[in-house]
């Protein structure tokens, strides 16, 4: 993809991953919208550091379980940076609950990481479905986790939601072809992040001890893995883990 402009926008743009995800499209001379749902200030810090990168940017509130809300998300961004060429499925929620407590993983906590983490990227998805279609060049980038493809993460409804969303992937990619490609990155515990302190200090002690690499995954090589995506021309329904090396994540 030449990314000369090109539009962008990524969910959950207030947050770690999806600030970096954000400044390194900018970087490329993309232009970026971004969504949150409760922290404007922090969106707006993505937004400013876009701007500063010679980029339009634009904050979007956004809840992605609500279609009503999606529905005026895509008419805002489209409306004011006229086009979309890449979607970036960032935003999740995820609750530090240990596997063996499955009586804490109740069934309204498991509804909202489900339609946060796997229903509300399948109608972003298809919302922007035809404006991804119509320059024929669209872009749809999942960002998914070490634990969808292994047992670990927050919780078991996370961990869940992680692997439904990585086989969405896999079958988006086939429903949107040949004028969409949709891959997937699946980072490994991000030290430092607002979701990575909501691990239990358990699970993230035996991810230390596991990566080869010595260090856990960054946030820039997980932006850095979506800019490449959105590069490659023949690529698409493909995973990529991106965790410093732990075994059970090399496929």
């Amino acid at each position: 993809m030449d990314f000369t402009g090109k539009v962008a926008f990524v969910t959950g743009g207030s947050g770690d991953v999806g600030g970096a995800i954000a400044k390194a499209l900018a970087e490329c001379g993309v232009e970026v919208a971004v969504s949150y749902v409760g922290d404007a200030d922090r969106a707006n810090a993505t937004v400013n550091a876009v701007q500063g990168l010679g980029r339009q940017s634009l904050a979007v509130q956004l809840d992605q379980r609500d279609p009503e809300s999606i529905g005026a998300c895509v008419d805002t961004v489209i409306g004011k940076l006229g086009r979309i060429d890449i979607l970036v499925n960032n935003a999740a929620w995820n609750i530090g609950i240990p596997f063996s407590d499955l009586d804490a993983l109740t069934a309204d906590i498991w509804d909202r990481v489900l339609e946060t983490n796997l229903r509300g990227p399948f109608l972003l998805t298809k919302a922007f479905t035809a404006e991804l279609r119509r320059h024929k060049t669209g872009r749809v980038v999942n960002i998914a986790s070490l634990a969808g493809i292994r047992p670990g993460g927050s919780s078991i409804a996370y961990a869940a939601s992680k692997a439904a969303l990585i086989h969405l992937t896999r079958c988006l990619a086939v429903a949107l072809a040949p004028e969409v490609t949709v891959n997937c990155v699946a980072p490994g515990l991000v030290e430092g992040t607002r979701m990575a302190r909501r691990v239990p200090e358990e699970m993230k002690r035996r991810v230390r001890k596991q990566v080869v690499l010595c260090r856990t995954a960054s946030t820039d090589d997980i932006a850095q893995m979506v800019v490449t995506f959105c590069r490659a021309e023949s690529v698409t329904g493909q995973t990529i883990v991106v965790d410093g090396g732990v075994p059970a994540g090399m496929r």
